[in-house]
């Protein structure tokens, strides 16, 4: 007899309550004690503040954020992605491990790399000086540290669509007299969409939360470095808890949003 056999059915919905239960106390539970929070005054403190000239400065500049990082990310994803697993080399296992590194070190590590970089008396700092350019304090070195904590997930996501369809088409495709640029736009970008969409809608949730390494560069100026999570920071630490419970309950919903469609995009890449 196998072991599913063998498995009686009070351990079945005993595992199962175990883990609806964990999952409850851990995810469930404070997502309800947020909205409870939230509105328990009304809608309109929390209101008030999201639509602050700071909470609204806060969201658009979170916004971009994503729109400038996602999609840098998404073209240096399959690139990469296609040199991991279409042109190999000795040097790929050294991109390979570069690529995973913002999995293994802390944000703020990396926030202060660049701040080491960038900031006064930084290795880069005379020469973007000269230009005029500043990183730190700015846009620029907020989008930088959203790029590099987030840039794994389009590779991660990628390489294995790709390494799963293997090069017939494309190989065939040459016989057939077609450039390099033509078989990568006809037929391997279209095998791999999925896949590069779910890595996609993985670097917008990263980016949206992204806290640590922000925080370092961005150097909290109200109105004007400051994205939602700081924000919400910034609210608690002036008591104003309906502020910060409103622009968490933004981000909360903003994250539904993207969870949403990491489930329609899983099913499409599975299909």
């Amino acid at each position: 007899m196998n072991s599913r056999a063998n498995s009686s059915p009070t351990s079945r919905w005993g595992l199962r309550v175990l883990g609806l239960g964990y999952i409850a106390v851990l995810l469930v539970a404070p997502l309800i004690l947020l909205f409870y929070k939230t509105f328990e005054k009304g809608l309109a403190p929390p209101w008030e503040a999201i639509t602050s000239a700071d909470g609204l400065h806060a969201l658009k500049l979170t916004l971009i954020t994503v729109a400038i990082a996602v999609p840098l990310n998404t073209v240096f994803g399959v690139i990469c992605s296609l040199l991991l697993v279409r042109h190999r080399w000795r040097g790929n296992w050294l991109i390979d491990a570069v690529i995973n590194l913002p999995f293994a070190i802390s944000p703020v590590v990396i926030g202060l790399c660049l701040f080491l970089l960038y900031g006064k008396n930084g290795w880069f700092e005379p020469g973007l000086a000269e230009a005029g350019i500043k990183v730190l304090f700015s846009v620029p070195g907020m989008v930088l540290a959203c790029i590099f904590v987030s840039v794994p997930f389009v590779v991660r996501e990628t390489v294995p669509v790709l390494q799963e369809i293997g090069t017939e088409q494309e190989q065939a495709a040459e016989t057939l007299g077609a450039s390099g640029w033509q078989t990568f736009w006809r037929i391997t970008l279209p095998s791999i969409r999925w896949g590069v969409a779910y890595g996609v809608v993985l670097c917008t949730a990263r980016v949206l939360g992204e806290f640590g390494a922000v925080s370092i560069v961005s150097g909290h100026i109200t109105g004007e470095t400051q994205t939602l999570p700081l924000f919400v920071e910034q609210q608690y630490q002036n008591f104003n808890l309906p502020g910060a419970f409103g622009a968490a309950v933004l981000l909360a919903l903003l994250a539904l949003v993207v969870l949403t469609a990491m489930n329609l995009l899983k099913r499409k890449e599975a299909a």
